[in-house]
């Protein structure tokens, strides 16, 4: 655990960027849309869950799409076109130039993450993604990586913190105060 906590507070040049281009992006109508397999699925959907939400305090929402979370879509898709391509046709579907794609796995392998990723450079999209340690094919495809060594419970757990970073360094750069306001 602590090569990979080491390793994310080394790479923390990384979140910022990403926060900050967020922070352009999304107010100007962009969108940021995010995908993940199994507890990385669940990542996806809290990344997209802060920025429509809110993540500290309140604000406008922004649009975020897990794609994982499209039942429906995925299923579809799995079924006529196979499991490789339920998210890069959501990609291309929801996807323009100028949006995000935030892809999340403790790997860096797997098969639909990379087409994803491949559908997202050949859509004009801007393409993170968050792996584990290098090399692996998605840290080759992607714009930017955050590559993080360590067994993959930990290396999701991190994930988590980094996806709170973006978050935090995105509301700051869009001036949000870091005062939590309550409804009462």
């Amino acid at each position: 655990m602590t090569e990979t906590l080491s390793t994310l507070r080394s790479q923390s040049n990384v979140l910022v960027r990403w926060g900050r281009m967020m922070a352009e992006r999304l107010p100007e109508g962009g969108r940021l849309l995010a995908a993940g397999n199994g507890g990385s699925a669940a990542e996806a959907q809290h990344l997209t869950a802060e920025l429509v939400g809110r993540y500290r305090s309140d604000r406008e929402p922004y649009s975020a799409i897990a794609l994982c979370a499209e039942s429906s879509s995925v299923t579809a898709i799995s079924n006529d076109y196979g499991y490789d391509e339920v998210f890069a046709r959501q990609v291309a579907a929801h996807g323009r130039p100028g949006d995000m794609l935030v892809l999340l796995t403790t790997s860096g392998r797997s098969s639909n993450l990379l087409h994803a990723a491949t559908a997202g450079v050949r859509c004009g999209l801007t393409v993170w993604a968050m792996t584990g340690a290098r090399p692996n094919p998605l840290a080759d495809i992607a714009h930017e990586t955050l590559a993080l060594p360590g067994e993959p419970c930990t290396v999701q757990e991190a994930q988590l913190a980094a996806v709170h970073i973006m978050c935090e360094v995105f509301e700051a750069a869009i001036g949000v105060p870091a005062v939590e306001r309550r409804v009462s």
